[in-house]
């Protein structure tokens, strides 16, 4: 092939956006040659090198935008330290037909049992189903949103958090909320309702969410429209972390209980 043929090929490639196929073409060639494949087989090969590196790329920018804190997977939980968690029902809601109708999941537990674990996980594989995603914390979800109302671009911030196909809210009930927090909490939920999920993760049983909220009348209508498409799972069990230090005689059995009352107080 001449140099200029070269360069309309090269040109050409840019154009249509086939950048696996522009950046490793010689190489793939080679391997195609090597296969001995026909015509059709090679340009068939072609096109599963560029739709493998566009999938792949379409995760690596869902994962960035989803801004999860750190990197768990669903092979990487422990579900024999968790007998309460049923890796079945797991590895459904993995699929995300849940997120395609708009339900909502609720992993509601201790701390240390893995809820931040599953959420991040279930996360991940919500991304790879082509899901857009974002991951928050409770307290910087209602900071965010306390500090938009007090600046009039509540409607803004209210948008962008219904934007995604799956809004992860992290440790709810861990700290207290700001003012207002039941109020604009409701605005965000209702803004989603059957039209986009939410995966909440709570140390606080749903009956307690009046105290969370600091509202009881406003969390029953928040919890009267996460429950009504929903899937709860409550997880028993030793904090991980914990655990480690009991096997390690770091620490007794009746300190763990005693720091789990001081965490929940």
């Amino acid at each position: 092939m001449t140099m200029p043929e070269t360069e309309r090929l090269d040109a050409m490639l840019t154009r249509l956006k086939l950048t696996a196929i522009r950046e490793r073409l010689d190489t793939l060639l080679d391997e195609a040659a090597r296969r001995e494949l026909t015509l059709r087989e090679t340009l068939a090969y072609l096109c599963e090198q560029e739709v493998a590196h566009k999938e792949q790329r379409r995760i690596q920018m869902g994962l960035s935008i989803a801004r999860f804190p750190f990197l768990r997977t669903l092979e990487g939980f422990d579900f024999s330290a968790q007998p309460a968690v049923d890796p079945g029902q797991i590895r459904e809601l993995a699929c995300g037909r849940w997120i395609a109708n708009g339900d909502a999941l609720l992993l509601l537990g201790p701390p240390g049992v893995g809820k931040s674990h599953l959420a991040v996980a279930l996360g991940r594989e919500a991304v790879k189903a082509g899901y857009s995603v974002l991951f928050t914390t409770a307290t910087a979800l209602i900071t965010q949103l306390v500090q938009a109302h007090a600046n009039g671009v509540l409607e803004e911030r209210l948008r962008h958090f219904a934007k995604p196909k799956l809004l992860i809210i992290d440790e709810l009930g861990y700290l207290p909320l700001e003012p207002g927090a039941a109020n604009l909490f409701f605005q965000l939920v209702t803004r989603r309702y059957e039209r986009g999920s939410l995966l909440v993760t709570s140390n606080r049983a749903v009956s307690e969410w009046g105290e969370v909220f600091g509202d009881a009348v406003v969390a029953t209508a928040i919890l009267d429209r996460l429950l009504h498409h929903s899937h709860v799972i409550t997880i028993r069990g030793d904090s991980y972390r914990l655990r480690a230090k009991r096997k390690a005689g770091l620490i007794k059995p009746d300190s763990i209980h005693h720091q789990e009352q001081v965490v929940r107080g």
